[in-house]
């Protein structure tokens, strides 16, 4: 009835809201692409590999490499774990640990930036206790990785979590009824119906990780070469209106944000097509 509807829709309306759509993304999302490539390279290439190569970059750089290569492993997990509990368990409490981690979509990066602070700064709970053991989590990388693990915890787990349930309990409970450990199950029965959900879940969970600025900037203290990820690097040099080699950073953000996307692109592809797939099988 959808698809009849659709048909019988007068052409320029499908138009209009197809012009719409094209000229909304062009002018919120394409034209500032184009502005920020552009501005990157106004001085030249040799410029803009010097930019990228400056010491503090490279720091900045490294740090974001560091950042998203702890917090997207321990998402990971937590995300499979938290997910494969809800799906497949019935427990006291369910409900709310759904709500837990949905809670940095709740709040503003900066509030969770701020929690960090009042636990683990130097008047924090935590504080006195930290500096006299000569632990240092506030203005330092470990702060950062807390901050960004926070705040990109819930994407693994919400991605999988629906995926679970619609697949329901019937294959492991049928791999555990022909003797196969709990182990064995998970890695050859649940794991494979769920890898497309988890490597999607990954993609967008390391975007988020690379590009976090709100929560990191409040733990980080804006040390030049030392606390500052890519996007901190890009604010001081923009303050500074060095506005060449802020682009310049910002373009390889942006670079590495249209590989994401283009790896999620792939992957939402192969999604459907396992899902038409089985959908066809069933038939």
């Amino acid at each position: 009835m959808n698809a009849s509807r659709g048909i019988q829709d007068p052409w320029w309306l499908r138009y209009s809201f197809i012009a719409f759509a094209v000229g909304f993304l062009s002018l919120l999302l394409l034209l500032p692409l184009y502005e920020v490539f552009t501005q990157a390279f106004s001085k030249g290439w040799d410029y803009y590999v010097e930019s990228l190569t400056d010491p503090i970059a490279l720091e900045s750089i490294k740090l974001t490499l560091i950042a998203a290569g702890v917090a997207v492993p321990l998402n990971l997990v937590f995300g499979v774990v938290a997910a494969y509990c809800v799906a497949k368990f019935d427990f006291w409490g369910k409900s709310f640990l759904v709500s837990l981690i949905d809670l940095p979509f709740a709040i503003s990066p900066v509030i969770s930036g701020l929690i960090y602070v009042l636990i683990f700064g130097l008047q924090g709970w935590f504080g006195h206790a930290l500096a006299g053991a000569g632990i240092k989590i506030i203005f330092a990388i470990p702060g950062i990785v807390l901050a960004t693990i926070f705040v990109t915890f819930p994407f693994v787990a919400r991605e999988l979590i629906p995926l679970m349930e619609e697949q329901g309990k019937s294959e492991e409970e049928a791999a555990l009824m022909l003797g196969a450990s709990p182990l064995k199950m998970f890695l050859m029965v649940t794991l494979p119906n769920i890898r497309w959900g988890l490597i999607y879940g990954v993609i967008l969970c390391n975007a988020r990780a690379m590009g976090e600025f709100g929560a990191v900037s409040v733990v980080s203290g804006h040390i030049r070469g030392e606390t500052n990820t890519m996007p901190l690097h890009v604010e001081i040099l923009y303050n500074e209106y060095n506005f060449t080699a802020a682009f310049a950073v910002a373009s390889l953000l942006a670079f590495l944000a249209l590989a994401t996307l283009v790896i999620k692109t792939l992957v939402d592809l192969r999604l459907k097509l396992v899902k038409n797939l089985t959908a066809e099988g069933t038939e």
